[in-house]
């Protein structure tokens, strides 16, 4: 693109808002949301040219930029994109220009809220289009630590009964409110940092390379030994941002906890990065790592698909039902990184790109309908799809995406991931996916139905409630077309995804029996 440097345009516009917001805007509200559009605007616009302009007959890593950084340590500003990461950043471009609108409303210290939510989404950014595993690692803490500060200011509490063996421990620990949230969620990414941080300096170390760079580092054959257990470290540190069973508990708390437009971000494209985390470094430096652990890591997937849409079956507050479902959509995402095959890592990508445009969906309208009915519990709420015919629609339109039907983008992403379930080394792994996606079904349905479509509600506090106004119709309005556009259009994405997943497939032993490591 002649030189314009498109990567840091689109990484660094939201920073740059943020400290524009902080320093000029800072008493005036509508100039504090004008101005965090706008940095929201230019980095859409130009994920969206990065993301056109990308060749797919060249493939590999496009866009590159470099700056020395730490020479001696071989530390590099080191930006490039291919087609996996061009199709994430074009989520997160998505995701965080809906979310400025769905966050129009918010009153209590507006200037520091935008802030802190353009400085999270720069770090999102930096994470997909740095190749520089220090950069990398810096990005990646910069995404999630404002978190702690999102939930913790901005967020909601709610009333969680303490019972059970743990029920002393659950009422002096705050279980339910946005404090216990934001401190749960916080050290729990820590601790997944931890291990991430452990696992790129013994690659480093072990390369001798005296570089950071994951082009590099993809060229260095470690010892099967060191990729075993480093792989297990960055599935570990990684896969507690993605959800994976048992470690996913902190994600329904912080989800019900935050406020709208970072639940949005939270559950749209935070979970993303661990997904992407272990699909770049485990798979893409380690492969022999990946095949030995790739039963445990489907595995685990299965159990979440499964556990996550029991879990949403069973509550009765709106916003943990999407929480959970959330923690069972990124099981898909998960087993479809195990096939390693390309059918099921399309199927991955394209999951993380689906479901954070449903769940961004469903977070948003959750938001409108919490705001307008001032309740989340579902059995009190009845007949709104008469007074709110607009978030009635697009909620349904999210939930159908959500259980898979045909012509909405979590159709395709379902499909490809179940297709190459049945085609990997454990075809079993396609019986809890199909029980999962039937799960969802039952849930999406049942809950659809209660709050939108069923009789009035008895309670006169929603005998009359506004639809969707203003501002807020622009972020309905643009997740619900992104779902149904690639969904009756899918091949938009899936050429770009193939681009990036079939060489890095073609990089992984193809011994039929190399991922049963853990049984022998």
């Amino acid at each position: 693109m002649n030189g314009i440097p498109l990567l840091s345009i689109m990484t660094w516009a939201p920073f740059v808002s943020a400290i524009i917001i902080m320093f000029c805007a800072r008493h005036r509200p509508l100039l504090v949301r004008l101005t965090a559009l706008a940095g929201a605007s230019v980095s859409l616009v130009a994920s969206l040219i990065v993301y056109v302009a990308y060749d797919k007959t060249m493939a590999g890593f496009q866009f590159h930029e470099q700056l020395a950084l730490v020479p001696s340590l071989g530390i590099n500003y080191l930006l490039a994109i291919d087609g996996m990461s061009a199709l994430l950043a074009l989520l997160t471009s998505i995701i965080i220009f809906a979310g400025v609108f769905a966050s129009w409303t918010v009153k209590e210290r507006g200037q520091e809220f935008y802030a802190l939510l353009l400085l999270l989404v720069t770090g999102v950014y930096g994470v997909f289009v740095s190749l520089d595993l220090f950069v990398f690692f810096l990005f990646y803490e910069i995404a999630v630590l404002p978190m702690y500060l999102l939930i913790g200011i901005w967020g909601s509490s709610g009333f969680v009964k303490p019972q059970g063996i743990f029920g002393k421990a659950m009422g002096r620990t705050g279980v339910g409110t946005k404090e216990y949230a934001a401190m749960k969620l916080t050290l729990y990414l820590l601790f997944g940092s931890a291990f991430i941080l452990v696992g790129i300096l013994a690659l480093y170390a072990e390369a001798g390379s005296h570089s950071f760079s994951i082009i590099a580092l993809q060229q260095v054959q470690f010892d099967p030994t060191v990729q075993k257990w480093v792989f297990l470290a960055f599935y570990i540190g990684f896969g507690i941002l993605a959800g994976i069973w048992p470690l996913h508990t902190w994600s329904p708390d912080g989800h019900a906890s935050a406020p709208t437009a970072v639940s949005m971000l939270h559950a749209g494209v935070l979970m993303k990065l661990g997904a992407y985390g272990v699909v770049r470094l485990g798979m893409g430096m380690l492969p022999d790592g990946m095949a030995y652990w790739a039963f445990l890591v489907g595995t685990i997937a299965c159990i979440n698909i499964v556990y996550g849409a029991l879990s949403a079956m069973a509550q009765t507050d709106l916003k943990y039902v999407i929480a959970y479902s959330s923690v069972s959509h990124m099981g898909v995402v998960m087993l479809g990184a195990a096939t390693m095959n390309v059918v099921g890592l399309n199927g991955a990508v394209f999951q993380m790109f689906a479901h954070g445009i449903m769940t961004g969906l469903f977070f948003a309208l959750v938001g409108l309908v919490y705001e307008k009915a001032h309740s989340r519990a579902i059995f009190s709420m009845g007949g709104f799809g008469t007074m709110m015919p607009g978030i009635a629609t697009a909620f349904t339109i999210a939930g159908l995406s959500s259980l898979g039907l045909p012509a909405t983008a979590g159709f395709i992403a379902e499909f490809m991931t179940f297709l190459g379930a049945w085609s990997s080394a454990h075809p079993w792994w396609l019986f809890p996916g199909v029980i999962g996606a039937f799960l969802t079904a039952v849930y999406v349905l049942r809950v659809t139905k209660q709050i939108f479509w069923s009789t009035q509600s008895p309670d006169p506090h929603f005998a009359h409630l506004p639809d969707a106004q203003g501002p807020e119709w622009a972020a309905l309005g643009i997740l619900t077309a992104t779902l149904v556009i690639f969904g009756v259009a899918p091949w938009i994405a899936v050429g770009t995804i193939d681009t990036a997943t079939t060489p890095l497939i073609a990089t992984l032993p193809k011994v039929a029996g190399a991922s049963l490591g853990l049984l022998r």
